[in-house]
């Protein structure tokens, strides 16, 4: 499992959408699986769960999105799993690191991060 957090500051949807977009564009194998949506009082949070293949892990990985906003700040989370073929161990987590890879790049290039 990988991990990577992030504050920024922007407009949710857009900021959402570029994300979404970036992450489906980024594989030919990427696919949107699942996601949740809340708001209360002016605070925003979009759950989104992907899965792609992982041709170095012969294998699929799974990266779940959680996108918190209230007003123009945001907070990201980005988790990748699975990629490992081992029972008891992780041996391969290359697969997850280059999901996760995509969307630090996303990020990092996303003006207000």
């Amino acid at each position: 499992m990988a991990k990577y957090q992030k504050k920024l500051v922007g407009d949710f949807k857009a900021f959402h959408d570029y994300l979404f977009d970036g992450i489906l564009n980024g594989s030919a194998s990427a696919s949107y699986e699942d996601g949740s949506e809340w708001s209360s009082n002016g605070v925003r949070v979009a759950v989104r769960v992907f899965e792609r293949y992982s041709y170095m892990g012969n294998n699929r990985v799974s990266l779940s999105l959680t996108l918190v906003g209230q007003g123009n700040e945001l907070f990201l989370t980005a988790i990748t799993s699975g990629g490992s073929q081992a029972v008891f161990w992780k041996l391969n987590t290359l697969g997850e690191e280059s999901f996760l890879d995509k969307v630090v790049e996303l990020v990092e290039r996303y003006p207000g991060s």
